[in-house]
């Protein structure tokens, strides 16, 4: 693989994008406010000189993850509107209008997989860069800061041992067909009847024949397991085909509800943890994991409402996310983010806000304010304790509006990426709606200051 390297330019035959959009809409002025090449220089890394066919260009990369978790698109829906509008067009650097794409959709997922967490963090960087170069952010709002956790949902269903069974029973059938491992039985159709009774019978509160159904599952399963393992035996290649799918479906055949420890909750996604009580886990459908969001209360300039300029309205940036896997402490990765604050901002924290969850913490305990502490509160610091709440609002913001509420990317390296993706597009939002309110704002006093016209 070479380097990636924007070719793109004008046609002679077809107009450009310059003359078909408004060059005053907030997504054109967003994307002559971002340092292209600033995120040229992170995602280029991940590229080495090679042969091969150039990779895509990064500002269409950068724009393409920009434009997904600010507008909550999936990878299909995304490339749909990519197509026909000019907008995310020119957002992306294209010259003239594209009638089709010029990438496949499995690209976003290889990008993804290149970039990792670690280079996509630029994405926020340069997110609270422009907010600063357009006034939205000042240098001192970094100063204060909230912090707080949230979960992020896995995209898998209610976990079930009838059904954690029985698609361990199906799993392992389909790949004995496909690699030409001939089984003794399948039973398949025995073991999706037994499925079926399972629910049926905890439905109608008949728990003993419930028992019996799952203790038919564990056997079939078992059955099928110690089959496999037969017809493989000697053989290395197919036992290091199976060898995951099996380790996952011992562990399947064995678990309880009611055990402590770390459990399955889905065989496509071995890594997802239960976090939060039963019945919120049922209304979310899925396992999570922790995230730790960390925001700065500022106090933005409103120019699109009728007040002075010198009034302010309350408005909010996601400075940090990182996801966290082993359902943690919370106080015990608040020294470890501190940290990647300072590196990720240049700005180290002078107050940090947090809840009585954070209580027992290793950071610098003169810095950080638990929600009712007394001691050592003036009244400026009381007054940013009641604001430390406002962090709350923007976690519902991410999560229902930004991609983070259900994580569709496979493994605890796409629980990673999606905490920081959606937190980039949530701050890129903030400012696609800063720049729609600074252009009416302008608007607004050209009408006002322009003279009144004399009367004939």
């Amino acid at each position: 693989m070479s380097k990636p390297r924007d070719e793109r330019q004008k046609d002679l035959f077809r107009p450009s994008l310059d003359q078909i959009v408004n060059m005053k809409h907030p997504l054109v002025l967003l994307a002559e406010k971002i340092d292209w090449a600033f995120i040229d220089g992170h995602f280029r890394s991940v590229c080495h000189e090679g042969a091969g066919q150039p990779p895509l260009p990064t500002r269409l990369v950068a724009g393409l993850f920009i434009l997904k978790h600010m507008h909550d698109l999936s990878d299909e829906v995304l490339c749909a509107r990519w197509i026909e509008n000019p907008y995310y067009q020119f957002f992306c650097g294209e010259q003239v209008f594209r009638h089709e794409l010029p990438f496949d959709r499995s690209s976003l997922t290889r990008w993804r997989q290149r970039l990792g967490e670690e280079h996509l963090v630029a994405l926020i960087q340069e997110s609270l860069s422009v907010a600063h170069k357009t006034g939205a952010l000042e240098t001192k709002d970094l100063e204060r800061v909230a912090v707080d956790t949230t979960v992020q949902p896995k995209a898998i269903a209610h976990p079930t041992d009838a059904r954690l069974l029985h698609r361990a029973i199906e799993k392992l059938v389909t790949l004995a067909r496909r690699l030409g491992v001939p089984l003794r039985q399948s039973y398949l159709r025995v073991a999706k009847r037994a499925a079926i009774m399972v629910g049926r019978y905890t439905h109608a509160h008949q728990f003993k024949r419930a028992r019996r159904a799952l203790k038919f599952l564990r056997i079939r399963l078992g059955r099928l397991i110690r089959d496999i393992n037969r017809k493989t035996d000697g053989r290395p290649e197919l036992e290091a085909r199976f060898a995951p799918l099996l380790s996952l479906a011992i562990r399947v055949q064995y678990q309880d509800h009611r055990q402590r420890g770390p459990k399955v909750y889905a065989l496509h996604a071995p890594e997802v943890e239960c976090i939060g009580p039963f019945d919120k886990l049922r209304r979310q459908g899925a396992g999570a994991l922790r995230v730790r969001l960390q925001g700065v209360d500022r106090h933005a300039r409103h120019l699109a409402q009728r007040r002075p300029a010198s009034s302010r309205a309350k408005s909010r940036d996601v400075l940090h996310a990182k996801a966290l896997h082993g359902n943690p402490f919370d106080g015990h990765t608040l020294a470890p983010m501190v940290a990647d604050m300072r590196r990720l901002t240049g700005i180290e924290a002078r107050r940090i806000h947090v809840d009585k969850g954070y209580r027992g913490h290793t950071a610098n305990k003169f810095r950080v304010w638990i929600s009712g502490q007394v001691r050592r509160t003036t009244a400026t610091i009381r007054r940013e304790m009641k604001r430390r709440a406002a962090v709350e609002p923007v976690i519902g913001h991410v999560k229902a509006e930004h991609r983070m509420d259900r994580n569709f990317l496979k493994g605890r390296e796409g629980d990673r990426i999606n905490a920081v993706l959606a937190a980039a597009g949530y701050n890129f939002h903030l400012l696609l709606r800063w720049l729609a309110a600074l252009l009416r704002a302008i608007l607004l006093a050209f009408v006002r200051t322009r003279p009144a016209p004399r009367p004939v």
